[in-house]
């Protein structure tokens, strides 16, 4: 593609909304991965998960939720509680049929030879 002169103007706008739209993503990129790894305090673990203090500190004396320690500190980082609770999710009724209709197509199949 030839630019004229006249064009120049225009096209070197473009590039630069452009370039301003691609630096605003690379910003919010940047701030969500710190967002992803912050150290957080029980009470910033308590608000994220919409518990209460001492339900909190039930679970770390239960040893059912990440924590980490230091000294008499105890902290969080919020991608050790973001896959806690992914890890606690209940699969529906559909998935769980559809496992169940998987695993008997497998095991019928093997019988078969």
């Amino acid at each position: 593609m030839e630019l004229t002169f006249e064009q120049l103007p225009k096209a070197v706008a473009t590039i630069l909304e452009s370039l301003e739209r691609i630096e605003k993503l690379l910003e919010q990129k940047n701030k969500l991965a710190v967002d992803y790894d912050k150290l957080m305090t029980v009470k910033d673990a308590a608000e994220f998960l919409n518990l209460a203090v001492p339900t909190i500190y039930g679970l770390i004396h239960d040893s059912q939720i990440p924590f980490n320690k230091r000294t008499k500190r105890i902290y969080f980082l919020k991608s050790d509680l973001l896959e806690w609770i992914k890890a606690g999710r209940r699969k529906t009724r559909a998935e769980i049929e559809m496992e169940a209709s998987n695993y008997i197509l497998k095991t019928s199949n093997k019988r078969k030879y």
